[in-house]
Formats: structure tokens, C-alpha cells, sequence
């Protein structure tokens, strides 16, 4: 994976290259006003670099009128796809919808409210041009509220690196670089957005972070709160679980459940002996009912490692539907007919 795209920086209106060279990916949740000089700026800059690109856009159900701007601007712009979904669904669904219409080698993604700088996307193709797999956007002088934002993201940040072994500045950073084969591993689902670099190292991602720039929010509000602490701390434990145990659950839940069965039959052991060779009674002893329960449990945890054991065979051998249910998607034709050769 340590191959160079220079071959790759053809220009804008070139139609010799089959496919597209980046795929700009950008979740949309009410930011109406920001998102003409959002596409403006990103077009601007890719062209100056004569990047080959497409911009695709996931309207996740915005009420302010997003999802219909978009939906005027992709028909006369040949950049610009957008794709709406029904109602909101949240960022993760957003993303993993824009990934699944992307057609470029490289996958750069972005928030939509101006905070992230796009000019700072040919940064992140320099540095994944060294041989990285993915390569994350460091908000190092971040411009956000410090109670609320930044020291929630600071212990959020060292937590997730201590639990992934992925140590980063910036985990909530949207700005990152991905190549295509990268993206195509992952299946996102709940609220994973956040630990896509994790995801990506589970399957081998080669990664490295950089500086990049970030500017006050200029329109609407933010969408996070010191409410996503806890939707943070279960989805670590999620990706703590696929890490370890994905494709072995039943090493989790047959070492418990050797460990609770095996207390159980110690305690049983215990009590049958106080009951034959000293005849003392245990009908009333609170141990008989910690030794069933404990058998129980252990028998009820064996149960769950095989059936984690079977949804884990049908996970990977089934085929597998999607999170998000799309409404329409504008602007294909026009960037699939780019791609067709001569």
C-alpha cells in the first residue's frame, strides 16, 4: 500500500482516467448557510492543485432547507452529487451513505460547517502519499467552547488511545484521508464515525496524523453536546470488544463462564460435603443459592459465546443490508459520464 498516485494529478477536465481520483465526503445537518462557500472553497482548491475529484454530499434529513439547496446545486454542478437521505439518521449513517456512492482512489472527509479549512486537504494527500493508509486532521489550536468541547474531547482522545492502542491528538477530527480500499473494509453502524482510525488499524490501516487548521463555527450551532460522553464511552466498549474478541466472542464468554461454572461447582463441592460427612443443614445457607446461581450463569454465558460464536459466521458470510435508506441521489449521470473513456 505504499504506492504513489502522481499519476493520478491529471487535470479537472481530463477524461483520460477511468476513475476519479478523490472523493470528498461531507455530512450535512442544517448548514444551508454555509454550504455554498463550503463547495465553493473546495472546488477552488482541488482545482488550483488540478486534482481530478467529485463532492459528495449526504443530507441527513436537515430541516432548514440543506437537503434542497443541495439538490438545486448538483444539477447544473458536474462536482457535486447529493445524496439525501429520508430523515435523519445520524453522522455515522451519513458517512457510510457517502462512502457507498464514492468512486475515487482517495476518500477525503469533512465536516459542513466551515470549521475544518479545506485547504488543508492536499496536506493530508502529501502526507498519505508516503505510504499511509489513513491519515487524520489534528485540530491543534481548536477554536471551540473549553468546558463543553475541549475537555470532554481530551479525556474522550486519551481514552479511546489507551483502550485502541491508536494514539491521536484529535480522534473527533472529521478532516481525514482515507485510500478507497480502506473505506471498503469498514461496516459502520451506531455511533463509530468517531473511531474510524481504530476501525481502519483493526484491519491493518497504516496511520499518521498532521496540524491542520480550524476556525470558529460562522453559522447555526453546534450539534454536540456534553451528552455524547456516554454514547462515546458504549461505543468504546464496542470497539475494545471488536478488537479482542470479533471473530473469537467465545474466548470472552467461555472464560467467564468456565470461571462462574467452576465457582459454582466449588461451592456445591463445598456444601455437599458440609451436608453427608457433618450432617449440617444447608437449606437456609445463602452459599446454595450463590452456587446455583454461579452454575447458571456459567451455563448461560457458554450459551451466549456459541451463539456470538454463529452471528459472527453469519456476519461475515451473509450478505449484509445497509443502515440508512436513501431518497434519491442527484447528479450521478453528469460525474459518471466523465469517467467513460474515450
Amino acid at each position: 500500500m505504499s504506492q504513489t498516485f502522481s499519476t493520478h494529478l491529471i487535470s479537472s477536465n481530463s477524461r483520460s482516467q477511468p476513475e476519479l481520483f478523490l472523493s470528498i465526503v461531507i455530512p450535512i445537518y442544517n448548514e444551508v448557510d454555509s454550504l455554498p462557500q463550503l463547495i465553493n472553497t473546495i472546488a477552488t482548491t482541488l482545482q488550483t492543485h488540478q486534482y481530478k475529484y467529485e463532492i459528495i454530499c449526504v443530507d441527513d434529513g436537515s430541516t432548514d432547507g440543506s437537503g434542497e439547496l443541495l439538490t438545486n446545486l448538483a444539477r447544473f454542478r458536474h462536482d457535486l452529487k447529493a445524496v439525501i437521505l429520508r430523515r435523519n439518521y445520524g453522522q455515522t449513517p451519513a458517512m457510510a451513505a457517502g462512502f457507498k456512492h464514492v468512486q475515487g482512489q482517495i476518500i477525503i472527509t469533512l465536516d459542513g460547517d466551515l470549521q475544518n479549512d479545506p485547504q488543508d486537504i492536499p496536506k493530508l494527500i502529501n502526507k498519505l502519499q508516503e505510504g499511509y493508509d489513513l491519515v487524520s486532521g489534528w485540530r491543534k489550536n481548536r477554536q471551540d467552547d473549553q468546558v463543553k468541547r475541549l475537555l470532554p474531547s481530551k479525556i474522550a482522545n486519551w481514552l479511546i488511545g489507551e483502550v485502541t492502542g491508536v494514539k491521536l491528538h484529535d480522534y473527533g477530527c472529521s478532516l481525514k484521508a482515507y485510500r478507497a480500499e480502506v473505506v471498503a473494509d469498514l461496516n459502520l453502524y451506531g455511533e463509530l464515525h468517531r473511531f474510524l482510525p481504530a476501525l481502519a488499524y483493526i484491519e491493518g490501516a497504516k496511520i499518521a496524523e498532521i496540524p491542520v487548521q480550524h476556525h470558529a463555527r460562522r453559522y447555526g450551532k453546534s450539534k454536540y453536546g456534553l451528552d455524547r460522553t456516554f454514547r462515546v464511552l458504549m461505543d468504546l466498549f464496542t470497539i475494545f470488544f471488536i478488537k479482542k474478541f470479533l471473530t473469537r466472542p467465545m474466548h470472552i464468554f467461555g472464560l467467564f463462564g468456565l470461571i462462574t461454572t467452576l465457582l459454582g461447582i466449588a461451592l456445591g463441592a463445598y456444601l455437599t460435603f458440609l451436608k453427608v460427612f457433618l450432617g449440617a443443614s444447608i437449606g437456609h445457607r445463602p452459599l446454595l443459592i450463590l452456587a446455583v446461581l454461579l452454575f447458571m450463569t456459567g451455563v448461560q454465558l457458554f450459551s451466549f459465546g456459541l451463539l456470538a460464536e454463529l452471528g459472527m459466521r453469519t456476519y461475515h458470510e451473509s450478505q449484509k443490508r445497509p443502515i440508512y435508506r436513501i431518497r434519491e441521489v442527484v447528479g450521478s449521470q453528469e460525474i459518471e459520464s466523465q469517467n467513460q473513456p474515450d
